[in-house]
């Protein structure tokens, strides 16, 4: 995965399949503690775990109405589940999670890193 190019205070949801957050831990470094003499970052990151997509549902949904990426890493056989929750809390939210998905992708902020 890499950081968003265009954006340095570009918001960054990552979620966790349950394992892989090592990747985040190297990604959180090199946005706030490493000093990247091309690129200055400033946007606000989160990290949710699998397990915590319906609790946090506002801190996930609201900075992706607002255009935040969302990233996720980790074992593929969890990302099925992940995707039909995500859907689910859309939906309790009255919202398209087909629509949203798609408008996340065709903007590039939907990242997937999975193994």
């Amino acid at each position: 995965m890499l950081l968003p190019e265009k954006d340095p205070k570009a918001t960054h949801i990552m979620i966790a399949t349950g394992t892989r957050v090592a990747l985040y831990r190297g990604y959180l470094r090199r946005m706030f503690m490493e000093n990247v003499p091309s690129k200055t970052l400033g946007g606000l990151a989160w990290l949710f775990f699998r397990r915590k997509i319906e609790e946090c549902n506002d801190e996930i949904f609201k900075p992706l109405d607002n255009g935040a990426h969302v990233y996720f890493c980790g074992i593929i056989g969890m990302m099925p589940g992940i995707q039909d929750t995500l859907k689910r809390v859309a939906e309790e939210r009255g919202k398209s999670w087909d629509l949203k998905l798609s408008q996340l992708r065709k903007n590039k902020k939907w990242h997937i890193e999975v193994y």
